[in-house]
């Protein structure tokens, strides 16, 4: 088998560079290809030097297609309009798409969703190990302790960070809820400011904290009558979103068309 070809959206961003670096130091892989925004002042720039690495021979470019015609699979963390117009695309080449970006309305799922009848998409809030793993902790422990438990979700991001509750929050919010059999968007409590009134029974709360340069706290509380449960997780470097983004793309390769998620790739969808 031939290395796998992938194309990397947002390539000079933040989570983009550290892809481009995570390909060039994985065995079986290969930049097929960067993608900016078309005012991105790194367009027709090499990617590799960017990344830290050695170059890479191509350049970054704004048209997609081209690229992923001759690519086995894109990683996306760019901007929701950017990525539901990748997941098109994504499923006209029929590759695989891995989508790492967060901040996408109900609309943008909807046609994240229809791509994949046609393209094997792998979307997730977060990509790591741990926090997938926090994820079917955090499913189990609302599904065993019921209403009678408050649950908040605490996460904390860098100043930077545009989008709130995160990706990662949020998708802890969906484990609690499916734990508990009911909808996240009618139980979500997001931020609470002057008489906001007794805390509603069977609500999801969250929190957003935003400073300096920290890469993602995320802490599940479970307060009941005279104990408090947490279940938390700090990433300390963000090189492990970018393997686990790797992992993905590996995982999704040749595999059916359908929308996926990080358990389905870590084998913790039962969990």
């Amino acid at each position: 088998m031939g290395e796998l070809r992938i194309v990397v959206a947002g390539a000079a961003g933040r989570m983009g560079r550290m892809i481009v670096r995570a390909i060039h130091e994985a065995a079986g892989m290969t930049l097929a290809g960067a993608l900016e925004r078309e005012n991105s002042p790194w367009v027709d720039h090499d990617p590799g030097p960017l990344a830290g690495c050695p170059a890479s021979g191509l350049t970054i470019v704004t048209d997609p297609l081209p690229l992923m015609l001759n690519a086995d699979a894109i990683i996306d963390f760019s901007s929701p309009a950017a990525t539901v117009e990748l997941a098109a695309l994504a499923a006209q080449a029929r590759i695989a798409d891995v989508i790492g970006t967060t901040g996408l309305a109900d609309e943008d799922l909807d046609r994240i969703d229809a791509a994949a009848r046609h393209a094997p998409i792998v979307r997730s809030g977060n990509m790591s190990l741990g926090v997938n793993l926090l994820a079917a902790l955090t499913r189990r422990a609302a599904a065993a302790l019921g209403d009678e438990y408050d649950i908040e979700i605490v996460e904390m991001h860098h100043r930077m960070k545009v989008d709130a509750p995160s990706g990662t929050a949020l998708m802890l919010g969906e484990a609690a809820a499916a734990g508990r059999g009911i909808a996240l968007k009618s139980h979500a409590a997001r931020g609470r400011d002057g008489v906001s009134g007794a805390r509603r029974k069977g609500d999801i709360g969250f929190a957003s904290l935003r400073g300096g340069t920290v890469v993602g706290d995320h802490e599940v509380v479970f307060a009941g009558e005279g104990e408090r449960l947490s279940l938390a997780h700090h990433a300390e470097d963000r090189m492990l979103f970018a393997y686990g983004a790797l992992k993905a793309a590996r995982w999704a390769h040749g595999r059916k068309p359908g929308l996926y998620a990080m358990a389905d790739v870590l084998g913790l969808k039962d969990g």
